[in-house]
């Protein structure tokens, strides 16, 4: 099947992920052979089964053009399209405030290249933190298998520099000094709201 774009170009899906390990064979998590949308996936899982946070994977609309019926009891789609650009990943409520974010990774080992994001996240995501929400991303440098879950509003910062002549990543040095780095664990695998409360409980109202 063909997934298209609003403007027309091909959508390439991701590589399925391996066989996942068991999750308490090893304190160590790097390689555990998922992917970071899974791994995320499951956090989201557990924290909504204890009654934490209830946060969701963000379903994209997709506009179905072309069906094949081998047989009456059978359809294949053959092509289709994302109806429109998409804005983040995940969105949900927690701790009576409402999150929005976005998450990458990227195989450098130095930086965070700004490509990554598309400049209607960005402008989604000022809106959202212009209405009281909190915004961020969790970035992953896949070789170092470091997480780091980094404010919208430094990536804004990056972002609006960039426009202006300025580098087109997040230096590994400037991620490591302005956003705060997870480390995996058990349940949930990504304790990413303990980032989250660092955030809420700052003496500063920007997210």
């Amino acid at each position: 099947m063909t997934i298209r774009y609003p403007n027309g170009k091909a959508y390439r899906q991701p590589s399925a992920a391996k066989a996942t390990r068991s999750k308490f064979a090893n304190v160590n998590f790097g390689d555990r052979g998922m992917s970071l949308e899974e791994e995320l996936n499951a956090s989201n899982t557990y924290y909504l089964e204890n009654g934490i946070a209830v946060i969701h994977k963000k379903p994209t609309p997709i506009q179905i053009v072309k069906v094949d019926y081998p047989s009456r009891s059978a359809a294949v789609i053959r092509e289709a399209y994302f109806q429109h650009a998409s804005t983040t990943d995940y969105n949900g409520v927690y701790r009576g405030k409402y999150l929005d974010f976005e998450a990458k990774e990227t195989k450098s080992k130095t930086a965070f290249p700004l490509k990554n994001f598309h400049e209607h996240q960005i402008e989604h995501m000022r809106q959202c933190l212009q209405q009281g929400g909190i915004c961020f991303v969790i970035i992953r440098f896949a070789v170092l298998e470091r997480l780091f879950l980094l404010r919208a509003t430094d990536l804004n910062s990056y972002w609006d520099r960039q426009a202006t002549g300025g580098r087109k990543s997040i230096p590994l040095a400037d991620v490591e000094q302005l956003a705060t780095e997870i480390h995996y664990h058990i349940n949930p695998l990504i304790p990413y709201l303990d980032a989250v409360d660092l955030i809420m409980d700052a003496p500063s109202s920007s997210h």
